[in-house]
């Protein structure tokens, strides 16, 4: 929150979020990994950072123009989200590929994705010696679970903020998807991660969360990023053709969450 109300400097809280992976297909050969939740990055006091970090250091800003850009969540490895000098990697493509969290691995393999550091987690193993499950892709703040004999791993939960007004938990893994042979499949984490499919398409990623997708027998795309910054009320501030957002007043701040796009944000 600002000190000086309406004055530059700004000193400014936000959160950003990149676009989640997407779910592995297994097409009924075995247990696939959940994608990755997209990369979170968080300066709100009291609050985290993804990957188990504390709050990074708010901004302090003139007026002026400062660029934005929303990742796109995908079915692949999710899109980066930026705000100004901060960037968060998209999440990891189920399969264990690296990203801001890290996705489940396949059946077959013993390693989950990595996270990013100070953005998220890994992913969950696979395993393959009593019934074939694949690992749960992981979240901003936990990682995603291991398959076991039973059921594909859940997806890792993301973290929670309250800066939009009541808590709002963002950036959850995808569940583990499973063959449809006697296993279940994975839940998504807490933040938007979708669900595992049994021999089923697994869940989308929520919109504007960066959750992970579920795996499943089909792709299954990642949920958009946000990025989302507070500013006194009485601060004027123009977004640019490019950008969607939408606001509302928390106590003597305005709230913006901007949805979509690439452009611009001109403060002051």
């Amino acid at each position: 929150m600002a000190t000086s109300f309406g004055s530059a400097p700004f000193n400014i809280e936000y959160i950003v979020i990149a676009g989640g992976g997407g779910g592995q297909s297994g097409a009924g050969s075995g247990g696939c990994g959940g994608g990755g939740a997209g990369g979170y990055r968080s300066s709100v006091i009291g609050e985290s950072s993804g990957g188990g970090a504390s709050a990074q250091t708010i901004f302090s800003l003139s007026g002026g123009s400062y660029n934005i850009t929303v990742g796109a969540g995908t079915t692949g490895q999710g899109s980066a989200s930026n705000f100004h000098t901060v960037s968060t990697t998209g999440g990891g493509s189920a399969g264990s590929g690296a990203g801001g969290s890290g996705a489940g691995a396949f059946w077959s393999s013993s390693r989950g994705g990595a996270g990013t550091a100070g953005e998220g987690f890994s992913g969950g193993r696979g395993q393959s010696a009593a019934g074939a499950t694949g690992g749960g892709g992981g979240g901003a703040a936990g990682s995603g679970q291991a398959g076991n004999s039973s059921k594909s791993g859940n997806g890792g939960p993301g973290v929670s903020s309250s800066l939009t007004g009541a808590a709002v938990q963002r950036a959850g893994g995808g569940g583990g998807g499973a063959n449809g042979y006697g296993q279940g499949a994975g839940a998504g984490g807490g933040g938007g991660g979708g669900a595992g499919g049994n021999f089923a398409a697994g869940g989308l990623g929520g919109a504007n969360t960066g959750g992970g997708g579920g795996g499943g027998n089909t792709r299954r795309s990642g949920g958009s990023g946000t990025v989302i910054f507070s500013l006194p009320l009485q601060v004027n501030v123009v977004f640019s053709a490019g950008l969607t957002q939408n606001s509302s007043q928390q106590g003597l701040n305005r709230v913006y969450q901007v949805t979509g796009g690439t452009g611009t944000v001109t403060i002051g």
